[in-house]
C-alpha cells in the first residue's frame, strides 16, 4: 500500500527495505531531514542494516550536520566582519555598538542551544551556549532595561536554563529580573521600541506563568523565544 504526499512516492513498510536497495533513488526522493527519520525507522523495523543502508544512514546524518556546519560558517564569518566594523570607543557608536555585540553573542548562544537540543548529553555544547549568553549579558548591562535586544537576550537565556540545563529557579530568576527592570522603566520607553519591547515582556511573563504554575503537563509545554530576523 502506498500514499502520496505532495506528489512524492512513499513506500509501505513491506516495500521499504527493497526500495532502500536503490540507493540513488532514495537519496533523490527524500529531503535531508526526512532521510534521517526514514533511516531511523528502517533500523528499528529491520534490525541489522545492510552495507547500502548503513551508507545511506551515514549520508543522511552527514548531510544534516553538513548543512548546519555551513550555516555556522556563514554566521561566524558575519560575526567576524561585524566585529571589524564595531567602534572601539564609547563615543563612536554608544548603544548601537553595544547592541551589535549583544546581538551577535546572543546569536551564538542561540545556535549552540539549538545544537544542544539535539545532543542533550553533550556538555561542551551547553557550556559554549552558556558562555555566549553570559558574554551577551555582560554587554547588555550597558543597554536600557527596556531595550528589545536586551529583553530578547533575557528571554532566550532563561529558556536555555529551563530547557537545556533543567534549572527552573535560574530560568525564573533571569526572566523575572528582566521583566521587573523593564516595568520600572516602561514610562521612559521610546515610541520606536514600544511594540517590540512590550511584546518580549509579554513573552517573559508568559514563560514565567508556565514555569511557576503548580500543575502543568511537562510534555506539552511550548516555550516561547525570539528568532532573529
Amino acid at each position: 500500500m502506498t500514499d502520496k504526499d505532495a506528489g512524492v512516492y512513499r513506500p509501505s513498510w513491506q516495500n521499504r527495505r527493497s526500495v532502500m536497495k536503490d540507493f540513488d533513488y532514495v537519496v533523490y526522493l527524500l529531503p535531508v531531514a526526512e532521510m534521517v527519520e526514514e533511516m531511523k525507522k528502517v533500523a528499528k523495523e529491520c534490525g541489522k542494516l545492510s552495507i547500502e543502508e548503513r551508507n545511506l544512514l551515514s549520508v543522511a546524518y552527514k548531510n544534516v550536520i553538513g548543512a548546519r556546519r555551513a550555516s555556522w560558517r556563514v554566521l561566524s564569518s558575519l560575526e567576524k566582519n561585524q566585529k571589524k566594523k564595531m567602534p572601539t570607543s564609547a563615543g563612536d557608536g554608544g548603544d548601537e555598538a553595544n547592541e551589535s555585540k549583544v546581538f551577535y553573542h546572543k546569536m551564538k548562544g542561540d545556535y549552540w542551544r539549538y545544537q544542544a537540543e539535539f545532543l542533550p548529553e553533550d556538555s561542551e555544547l551547553k557550556e559554549k551556549s552558556r558562555e555566549a549568553y553570559e558574554s551577551a549579558k555582560e554587554e547588555a548591562a550597558k543597554l536600557k532595561p527596556t531595550n528589545p535586544i536586551r529583553l530578547g537576550l533575557a528571554l532566550n537565556f532563561s529558556v536555555f536554563y529551563y530547557e537545556i540545563m533543567s534549572k527552573q529557579d535560574k530560568a525564573c530568576e533571569l526572566a523575572k529580573e528582566a521583566f521587573d527592570e523593564a516595568i520600572a522603566e516602561l514610562e521612559n520607553l521610546a515610541d520606536g521600541e514600544y511594540k517590540d519591547s512590550t511584546l518580549i515582556m509579554q513573552l517573559l511573563r508568559d514563560n514565567l506563568t508556565l514555569w511557576t504554575a503548580e500543575e502543568r503537563e511537562d510534555n506539552d509545554i511550548e516555550l516561547q523565544d525570539v528568532e532573529d530576523s
